[in-house]
């Protein structure tokens, strides 16, 4: 055994052990970790209406009538928007609907399929 210890990254106590050869344990909430495992903090988060995280290749439903510039009519709630792409920016879904084409949405306006 080391004398290393790690914070957790859980709870944040200082007394994270090395419990196994790669992996860590805290004594206080029992998580374990293995500290080489680090979580990808430039990584885009996208939440839906109802606080689902989101991700590339998801299916959303449309949760209100968005009015689209140039077109006869809206996007209607209900709509189904397969295959979703997440990308940077103000319209952070990026997608394809039948009878309107490629498009942005915002992902306030959409629920998890």
């Amino acid at each position: 055994m080391s004398d290393e210890m790690k914070p957790c990254p859980q709870c944040e106590s200082p007394y994270g052990y090395l419990k196994t050869e790669n992996i860590y344990a805290c004594p206080e909430c029992g998580h374990e970790w293995d500290p080489n495992d680090i979580p990808d903090e430039d990584a885009l988060v996208v939440i839906d209406s109802n606080g689902n995280t989101l991700q590339d290749g998801d299916s959303v439903i449309v949760i209100k009538d968005l009015p689209v510039k140039g077109a006869k009519g809206p996007v209607k709630a209900g709509t189904k928007v397969k295959n979703i792409r997440l990308v940077e920016g103000d319209h952070n879904i990026s997608c394809k609907i039948d009878g309107f084409g490629a498009m942005g949405l915002k992902s306030e306006f959409v629920r998890k399929a």
